[in-house]
């Protein structure tokens, strides 16, 4: 794997916590700008999210710094973030059709682009880590592990 590649997913990490973070910011400082309703049933709901999203951030982090020092711990915490990606993707969507939010004007529309942008990112890592897996599985100390 080129060096340019593990560069560009360990931007792609950092770039993808930060906006999650910064979503989070808006939601606390800034509720309109994000919020596609202010009925409490959708208040409540995405106030659940906050320490779920702080996993695939963290998730994302840790990964992000095993790639750079090339551990195969990359693989643990990047599928790690890839799987809640998945779970709170599909949570959100379900209750995005439920309630009709993706009608609700741009900021519905802002709903729909983080539930494919969170899909989009759970299968893209998903699929880099488990095309590079042997790569990225090898031991600390630079040995390949004992399954290779």
């Amino acid at each position: 794997m080129s060096l340019a590649k593990k560069r560009r997913v360990v931007a792609l990490c950092y770039v993808v916590a930060g906006v999650v973070v910064l979503y989070w910011v808006l939601w606390f400082t800034n509720r309109s700008s994000v919020a596609a309703s202010t009925g409490r049933v959708y208040t409540n709901f995405e106030g659940a999210f906050p320490l779920a999203d702080a996993l695939i951030v963290v998730a994302l982090l840790a990964g992000a710094r095993a790639l750079t020092r090339g551990s195969s711990l990359a693989v643990l915490f990047l599928l790690l973030g890839a799987g809640a990606g998945f779970y709170l993707g599909a949570m959100d969507v379900l209750f995005d059709l439920e309630h009709g939010i993706w009608a609700k004007g741009v900021n519905g529309l802002v709903e729909l682009v983080i539930n494919v942008a969170t899909l989009a990112l759970a299968s893209y890592f998903t699929v880099w880590v488990w095309t590079n897996r042997r790569v990225l599985d090898v031991a600390d100390d630079g040995a390949p592990s004992r399954d290779q």
